[in-house]
């Protein structure tokens, strides 16, 4: 009692009368009828950002389906085109200024605008007005207001609409305001986005993906295993360091850590071309799609810090492994399997014969031991990453808005498994003093995520040591195999050595006495709750299932990275949730936005599942209701200390 009139004591000072609370609770009360916000679930960017950003701006094939409702009978060439003005205004005032004649240039954009505000119209039907003004343009957001809420069903109204919009081209504001306009209009489409994990590694512009997403307020995100060893680098592990190095050498993605952010690599460039000079590194050449060839000259440069600072990270990793060996991982220390005269290693109980056996920087006396030269680079490019801060920025968005899973509206969020045993039971795993399976295992691991991340300055820090664990342990929900063979697939040229064997959930998970033990672990309605995961890339156009467990289960990656070109048709999947429908959709393989201008032909695929709301669902059923409904509570509290003389009005 005493704290629960501490907090109306604080709840008063932001509603000081009888008459503010009451406005308020009147305000939320008509809220909670207002139907849910449109979600939006993407996974699996790995640094496609131009594919992503498309993403945004189509939001998802939501604008082109809105443009379907309002204009059924327009031509499929002119919603195209209005759709293009929607998700990229400056490139088609541009394309058709050149094309058209002035007086046919006006009468388009007049059209434009005029279509353009009726969908804005539309679409804010589901919000508060105070909410659409948030998100208005400050330059334009009393013209908008007025056109958008502004009824022009009366002649004298038709008039003052008319007068607006010509006052616009008059000034020569219009193609400003349609700018504006178009990017009010995306950005009201989406009223949550949710990237279910794996935004690093792999393409060449994770950095543009973030601060694409740090103008975003509406944003939460679901750590994948990329994510962490970036959080990892971020937080000052070492071994993180020079796997985010190595994965970008390895897609031939320097340019990520160089141009983007800013970090010098260029002493690590030295060492390794002291060390591999005279070495061709033929198994480290970085795979390449066409359009990002280069001379074998600069593949082969590159290759040689690949194989530098992939030594380096099979040497970090050993102290750690030794350091926990509840994290399962002393099958992954083979440097000192290996046998330098004959060339081969052996792992368990067979020898193999190794693609390549030049290590200059082994002492086989003590092969985990780095070098004086490889210390120091490693321990350069840890304190360029620390103090970077572009790359700070993004780790602590990664942070405030990122976690392990999420539960929300009924959709439970992971990027990759739940450690199960065969029999479908959690697999635990110990953490100091303690065994943490299911939801416990999720939470301590974040805990450690953020204990590592806030001490990343700190000389000892022995939650980093996590990083590891989560990126390649057998009982990492973040990656879900038995075991990563990393070093198997660089010197081994017997396939059935790289065989990551997945964990047991993906098969358990469809069995629904599973299900209702996973729902009823992470507090879920088990008749209405759903996961939703990615890490997996999944083609439905090759007979891949996406939709398990009778639509209790979508498992989203759809292999938007290139390099998942010869693997996965399709340039990856939106999962959308509105008020109406839950719905997935695939989409084509992303080229180049200025093909797409040119062509006027989206790449939003056909909807491949649809499942129909039988009651529209408004925001009292959701998690924002439920802390709406929680505030009108606290706030009847209020009025009624006020109304009983408890707490004093404050004007």
């Amino acid at each position: 009692m005493i704290y629960e009139n501490k907090y109306l004591e604080l709840l008063s000072h932001d509603f000081p009368t009888v008459q503010s609370a009451s406005t308020e609770i009147i305000n939320l009360s008509a809220i909670l009828n207002l139907p849910k916000g449109t979600e939006v679930f993407i996974t699996d960017i790995h640094g496609e950002y131009d594919a992503f950003n498309h993403y945004l701006k189509n939001a998802s094939g939501i604008i082109k389906e809105k443009i379907d409702i309002l204009y059924p009978d327009l031509a499929a060439e002119d919603k195209n085109r209005l759709a293009f003005f929607i998700y990229y205004p400056t490139d088609m005032l541009n394309k058709y200024q050149e094309s058209c004649d002035s007086p046919a240039y006006e009468r388009l954009l007049k059209d434009i605008l005029y279509k353009m505000i009726m969908i804005c119209r539309q679409i804010a039907t589901k919000y508060t007005k105070s909410k659409v003004q948030k998100i208005l343009p400050d330059e334009f957001a009393y013209v908008i207001t007025e056109l958008l809420y502004e009824s022009n069903n009366h002649e004298d109204k038709e008039l003052y609409y008319q007068a607006i919009i010509d006052a616009i081209f008059l000034t020569r504001r219009e193609k400003k305001f349609i700018v504006q306009i178009s990017r009010f209009l995306r950005n009201l489409a989406i009223d949550r986005l949710h990237i279910v994990g794996d935004i690093f590694d792999r393409g060449p512009k994770p950095h543009l993906v973030m601060e694409k997403l740090l103008k975003k307020s509406n944003v939460d995100i679901q750590w994948g295993n990329h994510d962490i060893s970036f959080l990892g680098a971020a937080s000052g592990s070492q071994v993180m360091v020079a796997n985010v190095i190595r994965i970008a050498a390895r897609y031939n993605n320097l340019d990520c850590f160089e141009d983007g952010y800013g970090i010098n690599l260029l002493p690590l460039a030295r060492f390794a071309f002291q060390m591999y000079g005279d070495d061709p590194c033929t198994i480290f050449i970085p795979r390449v799609k066409n359009e990002d060839y280069q001379n074998e000259e600069d593949l082969s440069f590159v290759a040689k810090i690949h194989k530098a600072i992939a030594i380096i990270q099979f040497k970090l990793e050993q102290k750690i492994i030794n350091r926990h060996p509840e994290f399962g991982l002393d099958d992954r220390l083979l440097l000192d399997k290996i046998d330098p005269l004959h060339h081969t290693v052996t792992i368990g109980q067979s020898t193999y014969p190794m693609c390549d056996a030049k290590f200059p920087t082994i002492d086989w006396q003590d092969p985990y031991t780095l070098t004086k030269e490889e210390k120091d680079v490693i321990d350069h490019l840890t304190q360029l990453f620390l103090h970077n801060e572009m790359l700070q920025n993004h780790a602590k968005y990664l942070i405030q808005k990122g976690s392990m899973y999420l539960a929300y509206n009924n959709n439970l969020l992971f990027h990759a498994a739940i450690p199960l045993h065969e029999d479908g039971s959690f697999r635990c795993q110990l953490i100091g003093d303690a065994r943490y399976g299911g939801r416990a295992l999720f939470e301590v691991c974040e805990r450690k995520v953020r204990q590592a991340y806030l001490n990343r300055y700190a000389k000892d820090n022995p939650d980093k040591d996590y990083f590891l664990f989560l990126w390649q342990s057998g009982n990492s929900p973040l990656f879900g195999k038995h075991a990563m063979k990393t070093f198997e697939r660089y010197f081994l040229s017997d396939k059935t050595t790289h065989k990551e064997v997945n964990d047991p959930y993906f098969k358990e998970r469809l069995k629904p006495e599973v299900l209702k033990h996973i729902f009823a672990d992470f507090n879920m309605d088990n008749h209405k709750a759903k996961i939703i995961n990615g890490h997996v890339p999944l083609d439905v156009t090759k007979g891949d299932e996406v939709i398990l467990a009778d639509k209790r289960i979508y498992s989203i990656d759809g292999g938007m990275s290139k390099q998942y070109a010869d693997r996965t048709t399709i340039g990856g999947y939106s999962l959308i949730s509105d008020s109406h429908a839950f719905f997935l959709v695939s989409h084509e393989r992303f080229e180049s936005y200025i093909s797409l201008i040119q062509t006027e032909r989206d790449i939003v695929s056909i909807t491949r599942s649809e499942e129909i709301n039988p009651h529209r669902t408004y925001l009292y059923d959701t998690n924002k209701g439920e802390e709406i409904k929680e505030k009108i509570k606290d706030l009847y509290k209020l009025l009624e200390h006020y109304r009983n003389g408890t707490i004093k009005e404050k004007a």
